[in-house]
């Protein structure tokens, strides 16, 4: 089981969930960071995830885990998809919602892809967690990508306004790192997955 990992990420928003959601309950898992720009190639958010897993490892030399979200629309069966980052960065909340005009369904879902490697050399191994719901007009704080217009089927609010525990309970993220803790929880201990 490991005490510690190296989360590579440059972003910081994203760490501060993924370090919130580890530590609690029995057995925390503490996360270390390291922002590496590691070039991303196209396709599949799998494809995509276990590539930028596998650079992670031979660039830091050690067990990591790597994260990917992906924000997908019915319509356009499943695109922006991984490519997400790329288009709130060009379009904005309100480019997101315009992006749909015309079309009979504004449903989607948030795919978050963890994937974890035990080491250079190593196969990624990879955990999915999706959240359906839908694009609304952007409400809340925009100061995380694209929360403000993600609502989350059920809950009336958008994960930007929502206080962030009740987002890590059942956001995308928190179901792949519930994923990703039950394995790491399963595998033997050795030397090298202590905290040295």
């Amino acid at each position: 089981m490991f005490n510690r990992l190296v989360f590579v990420t440059g972003n910081a928003n994203k760490l501060k969930e993924v370090k919130a959601i580890l530590s609690e309950g029995g057995h925390p898992i503490e996360i270390d960071s390291q922002s590496l720009e590691i070039p991303e190639i196209q396709g599949t958010t799998q494809e995509v995830a276990k590539d930028k897993c596998r650079r992670a490892a031979e660039l830091t030399g050690t067990a990591c885990i790597t994260e990917d979200t992906a924000l997908c629309y019915a319509a356009l069966n499943g695109l922006p998809g991984p490519y997400i980052k790329h288009f709130m960065i060009e379009v904005g909340h309100e480019g997101l919602n315009n992006m749909l005009v015309g079309f009979p369904t504004k449903a989607a879902w948030a795919l978050c892809t963890f994937a974890y490697s035990a080491g250079p050399g190593s196969e990624p191994i990879i955990f999915e967690g999706r959240t359906d719901g839908s694009i609304v007009p952007a409400r809340g704080p925009k100061v995380f990508g694209w929360d403000a217009v993600f609502e989350p089927d059920g809950t009336g609010l958008t994960y930007a306004e929502m206080p962030s525990e009740q987002k890590n309970k059942l956001s995308h993220r928190y179901k792949a790192l519930e994923k990703l803790r039950a394995y790491l929880q399963s595998l033997p201990v050795t030397e090298d997955t202590h905290a040295s």
